[in-house]
């Protein structure tokens, strides 16, 4: 196991950089065909505890999913203020002396009201900056498979082998 320094005193880490993982075995330009290739080995026996799956080239991509609007946000608020409120509806219904499903729909219903208003306030306060809903993914230019320097022979063997896709 690797080490490294923090502060004057050693710190065990499995994994510090990518030379750390061993040696490139394959390359990929996307991530499927990468973890095809690691499935093979697992398949035919391989120790694959010894191999890894890097991605180079970083890149953060962002996807728009449509337009956050004061009665969408609301909404949203809503939601969450429910889910809330089914909480602390559930905890006072257990210890208190009321109607339990009483105390569960009022939570709920304060719940909702409350998220809705926070919602729309939080939405009317961001004055029409970032007026869209986005869903974030990191994606790699590329995928090498790095094994072990002790297995990375049998790794290139095996990997010589694995059917092409049609």
């Amino acid at each position: 196991m690797a080490t490294s320094t923090a502060g004057g005193r050693e710190l065990p880490r499995r994994h510090g950089t990518v030379a750390d993982l061993g040696v490139s075995v394959a390359a990929y330009p996307r991530y499927a065909p990468a973890k095809r290739a690691v499935d093979y080995l697992a398949d035919n026996r391989f120790p694959v505890e010894h191999a890894s799956i890097v991605g180079s080239d970083l890149s953060m991509m962002e996807t728009a999913m449509g337009r956050i609007t004061t009665g969408r946000a609301a909404g949203r608020g809503a939601a969450a203020g429910a889910w809330l409120g089914l909480f602390i509806g559930v905890m006072f219904g257990l210890f208190g002396d009321h109607s339990w499903w009483g105390v569960v729909a009022a939570g709920v219903a304060i719940g909702a009201v409350w998220g809705a208003i926070f919602g729309a306030v939080a939405r009317a306060d961001a004055r029409g900056s970032r007026d869209f809903i986005t869903r974030g993914a990191l994606a790699a230019g590329s995928y090498e498979i790095l094994v072990e320097a002790g297995h990375a022979e049998q790794a290139r063997s095996m990997l010589a082998h694995l059917p092409v896709d049609r």
